[in-house]
Formats: structure tokens, sequence, C-alpha cells
């Protein structure tokens, strides 16, 4: 296990300035490109997606509420929960500012990316019609680019196992419940394998199911698992309100600590905040794109405007609020990281009862995560073999579900972050070429959309 670590620390070292350089360097030029777009049609996107301008003969399998829910189900997770915890374990709280920056160029990034899903839309080995990276980039680009397409679908293959979902839900029941002493007497080792054993079970009976069944049950625990997490920590923040802005003025400052002790300065904190924010809203990474291509809509820049608002949702609110809540607290001085660090801080602040509320919402965000996490893992076998072989990754996916429940943190964090960075390379590269369609696109959209308000 060390030895395969540290691997993975040093490949990763190697991919974070190519990721760092095509997320924020290729997420600002599309910013300016668009003329910020889709942050001036924010509205529009949210009337959208509660359906107004669906269409009834619109080709697709699944509505843009359930695909933009899916997505978020997948985003919306324990990134949010022990991904910032790790985030200002690593970088403090300065870390969340550019988590926030990154977030906002996210927005745009997943306008474009999510736009040319629907644009090249392609069909499986059985006929089905499919949406994402892959596509976009064989069709968009040519046969040409297939090596592209080729390099993220194999990166998915690991990028897309729920190995971190696993390993901190783990970590939370054996946190809060302490099931040696309150349940049965037995090692670590092995609650760890039961449990994992126990969740790959219940995500067994869900992902086979196929994508139907996973749009509705993510559409379904989605809205409520962050209701639910949104009254939480809001409870918390107004208990607590004298202390918000002391947080948000030391995260402003802590941004710009130039002379920070992070490994790698100032541009190491900057990086842990790129990564970190990508773990949380996926943007740039290129999964969004697999669901939004199979919604069901007449305009592939509706889709886009909808995928926008996911990682406003997903880090501008939620990871912004688990911040301020983990600052306040005080539980970031102490020496935790991920879901422990939340859970203490929780805990602090909900008279003693926050860990086991926070238990009962990590467990429907990692259960919501594994669903669709899945799904991303077949499309990537599917494209690289055929449809029939493409299920089978669920069997894997399922198998690296137990690893995980006893893996460490670092390891599973490592492997994570290595292959969402490689993802970012051949996604990025993609949708800045492409860039250009989209615009075209917009232009006719909007035009349209003006003459039939006219």
């Amino acid at each position: 296990m060390d030895i395969l670590n540290d691997f993975l620390v040093h490949a990763n070292s190697l991919a974070n300035w190519p990721m760092f350089l095509l997320l924020i360097g290729g997420g600002l030029f599309l910013v300016f490109y668009s003329k910020l777009l889709p942050y001036r049609f924010f509205g529009h996107a949210i009337a959208i997606t509660a359906g107004k301008y669906d269409a009834e003969n619109a080709e697709g399998d699944v509505s843009s509420f359930q695909a933009l829910s899916a997505a978020v189900a997948a985003t919306v997770g324990l990134g949010n929960i022990s991904g910032v915890a790790i985030a200002i374990h690593d970088g403090g709280p300065g870390v969340i500012f550019w988590i926030w920056v990154t977030a906002l160029i996210g927005m745009c990034i997943k306008f474009y990316s999510c736009t040319l899903s629907v644009m090249y839309r392609g069909v499986d080995s059985d006929g089905k019609l499919q949406g994402g990276p892959m596509y976009y980039i064989t069709k968009g680009l040519g046969e040409k680019a297939r090596p592209l397409a080729i390099f993220f679908a194999v990166c998915g293959l690991f990028g897309f196992l729920g190995v971190f979902t696993a390993n901190q839900f783990t970590e939370t029941f054996m946190s809060v419940v302490d099931p040696a002493t309150t349940i049965v007497s037995m090692s670590e080792l092995n609650w760890k394998l039961t449990i994992g054993l126990v969740l790959a079970v219940i995500t067994s009976l869900v992902i086979f199911g196929g994508l139907n069944k996973i749009a509705k049950v993510a559409s379904a625990i989605v809205p409520f698992m962050v209701g639910v997490y949104l009254i939480a920590v809001i409870s918390v923040m107004v208990m607590n309100a004298s202390e918000i802005l002391p947080a948000l003025k030391m995260i402003f400052n802590e941004a710009w600590n130039f002379n920070t002790i992070i490994t790698g300065g100032f541009w190491g904190l900057v990086i842990i905040g790129v990564k970190r924010a990508m773990f949380s809203n996926e943007a740039g990474l290129g999964s969004a794109p697999m669901y939004h291509g199979q919604s069901k809509t007449d305009n592939p820049i509706k889709e886009g405007l909808v995928a926008s608002l996911g990682p406003f949702i997903d880090t501008i609110l939620i990871c912004t609020f688990t911040a301020i809540v983990i600052i306040l607290s005080g539980a970031y001085k102490e020496d935790a990281s991920g879901i422990v660090m939340t859970l203490s801080a929780f805990d602090k602040t909900l008279f003693g009862y926050g860990d086991v509320l926070l238990m009962v919402i990590v467990t429907a965000f990692a259960l919501s995560t594994l669903f669709t996490y899945s799904y991303y893992g077949v499309k990537s076998l599917s494209f690289l073999t055929n449809a029939k072989i493409g299920s089978y990754y669920n069997v894997y996916f399922v198998i690296m579900i137990v690893f995980a429940a006893v893996a460490s943190l670092e390891l599973v964090k490592n492997l994570i972050d290595l292959s969402y960075a490689l993802m970012v390379i051949p996604n990025m590269i993609a949708v800045l070429l492409l860039a250009p369609k989209v615009n075209k696109a917009a232009a006719t959209y909007f035009k349209k959309l003006k003459n039939d308000k006219a």
C-alpha cells in the first residue's frame, strides 16, 4: 500500500500543473469568451430547470431536472462535507477563497462542456443515445482525436470509482456509532470490512437497474438531502451569527498568505483549492456531460445553462456553509482531517447530537453519489469496448467499495486526485477547441428566444 501511495503522490506532483493551467487558464478564457453568459442568464437557467421551456418531442432519456439532480447527486456529497475539511486541513481557511474562484469559473466550463454533450450526442453499440467527453471529442474534433477520448475513458475507469465516498462513509460510521463497543466486539478492520460489504450490497440493488432507476432515485434523494443539510448548517450559523463575519474575514485574509507553510507555498495553497473545488463540483472533469448528454432537450444551449447551476449549488452554497461551520466551531484547529473534522464541528455546534445528524445526512449523500458514479464508469468502459461489456464495470465498482472501506484516506484521496487531474487534460482541450461552436449556437438560441418574446 505504501509503495502504491508513494507512486500516486509523485504522479500527482507531475499532473498538477497541466491540470491547473487548463482548468483555471482555460476556464478564465471561456468566462471572457462567453461574455459572462452563464452569469447573465442565471435566472433563465433556473426557469429551464423548472420545466418552463420543456419541449414534448425532445430526444433523450431523462428530464433536465433529473439530469441536474443526478449530476448534483454525484457532486453534492462527501466532497462538500469531508472534502472541504480536507482542504482546510491541508491548506488552512484561506483555501476556501480559491475554491470559490474555481467554482465561479466552473460554472462557465460546465456551460460549454454540457452544451457540447448534447450538441455532439452519439450512440453506443446497443443504439442508445449517449453523451459526454468521449463523444464530443470524436464527433466534434474528428476521429483523429480518438486517442484523447480513449485516454479520458481509461482514466475514468479509476476516477469514477466510489472509493472516496465509501472510505469516508465507513469513517463516519466508525466514529459516530463505534460499533465495536455498541454492537458487537470485533476488530476495527473486521468492522470496516463488514460496513464495506453492506454498502456494496445496497449499492448493487440500485446500480444494476440502469440509468432510469438511478435518475429516479437521485432526483428523489438530492432535494431532501440538500434541504436537511442546509437546515442543519444554517441553524448553526444563526446560533453563532456573531462568528460568521470573523470566519469570512479569516478566509479572505488567509487566501493571500504568501508566507504560508503549505507545501509549494502560495501556489501550493491555490492548487489545493483548485483540486478540492474540482473534487466538489467536478467542473472541467467531464463527468456531468455524461448525464446532461442524455437529457430530454430540444436545444444544447438550454442544457448547458441548466448544468451551469451545478457548481453554484454545490460549491458556492454548500461548501461555503460547511467551511463556516468548521471555522466558527474551532474544529479546523484540531489534528483531524476529512469527515472526522466535520463530525467534530457538528458535534460542538448542535448540542452534542450534530454528529448523529451528520451521519444520517452522510448516509444519503454517500448512497446517491455511489449510485451516480457507477454510471459514469459504465459509460467509460462501454466506450472502450461495447455496451454489453461496459455493464460489467458495476461488478468492479462494487468490489472496490469493499476495498475502499478498509483503505487509508490518503491512498483513496491520491488515487482520485490523480485520475481527476488526468481526465481534465483531454476534456478541457476538447472544450476549448470546440468553444466557437457553442458561441455560434448560443447566438442563434438567444436570437430566437428574443423573437419569441417579441
